[in-house]
């Protein structure tokens, strides 16, 4: 397994310290970090932003610190836009992962990341599953055309269980399309980490990991003088102090035969704030975790 830090840590999105590409390679490098995850989007690695040119300053970058250039993180929503159909927004989509797909192979990358899509309503659930489906294959055989593999992440709500994600991707039923199963979704709906890595560990090419504590919510009813109970808030945390089980998951991964990409993300407001030292201090504990974790017997 491969040690991974995510750019999107170090992209200013929630109030917290940012750094452009180039510092964002060096610092992961000085960090100990052995590859990182190229965000997919301003202010990062935006398809609209760089050249085949500029984009040689960032191949070269990772290789004067020594380290690669793992993934582009790409953002899709292949059911967005239900209300516009005469926009060809999902065309669009697949136009991005291409040209995602280019710049990958620019950069010697192996992997370019996307998601399926978000519910919309319940009576279209099938539709939207289909839609993802034929989006997802399309992505697929664009990326297949640079040398580079499509890795499907379980973070959008079609195919989000562990056994919706293995059957999602048998509909995909693309060669070129991998899973990138992380720990997040499935610990939040109770579901067994063990048995969900073991599941997809043959069919993944990367993991992204995190961790959270959870904070219950309430709201006062004055009229009750009670309170009455609300979906819990989580909060980002270092790795082994939260409540995600990352010994099973990583269990599984092992016993899957998972041997892969393992990236780190801050992707969320973190405990104890978003300063540089704090970024720098919390992605450097988690990196030891990682290793004890791939070193865990």
């Amino acid at each position: 397994m491969i040690p991974t830090l995510f750019s999107v840590s170090y992209a200013g999105l929630w109030g917290q310290h940012s750094l452009d590409v180039l510092n964002f390679i060096a610092r992961a490098a000085d960090l100990g970090y052995s590859a990182v995850e190229l965000m997919g989007k301003r202010p990062h690695l935006s398809v609209l932003d760089w050249s085949e040119r500029e984009l040689r300053r960032i191949k070269e970058s990772a290789a004067a610190h020594r380290i690669e250039i793992a993934t582009l993180a790409g953002y899709t929503d292949f059911t967005v836009g239900k209300g516009s159909l005469e926009v060809p927004l999902g065309e669009m989509q697949v136009a991005y992962v291409r040209d995602l797909a280019r710049m990958a192979h620019c950069l010697n990358a192996r992997i370019v990341r996307v998601f399926t899509g978000y519910t919309t309503e319940e009576a279209s659930y099938l539709d939207d599953w289909n839609r993802c489906v034929r989006s997802v294959r399309e992505c697929s055989a664009v990326a297949a055309d640079f040398g580079i593999t499509l890795g499907l992440q379980n973070h959008h709500d079609i195919g989000i269980s562990s056994s919706g994600f293995a059957e999602f991707l048998d509909d995909v039923n693309h060669p070129n399309c991998r899973a990138m199963y992380d720990p997040w979704s499935p610990a939040l709906m109770g579901e067994d980490l063990y048995i969900g890595a073991r599941l997809l560990a043959p069919r993944m090419v990367q993991t992204t990991i995190a961790d959270y504590i959870r904070l219950k919510r309430f709201a006062f009813m004055p009229g009750l003088v009670n309170y009455r109970p609300l979906p819990e808030m989580v909060r980002a945390v270092p790795l082994g102090q939260g409540f995600i089980d990352l010994k099973r998951f990583f269990a599984g991964l092992k016993d899957g035969g998972f041997d892969g990409y393992v990236a780190y993300e801050m992707c969320s407001p973190l405990r104890g704030g978003g300063s540089e030292v704090n970024l720098d201090a919390t992605a450097g504990a988690s990196l030891n975790k990682i290793k004890e974790l791939m070193n865990q017997e």
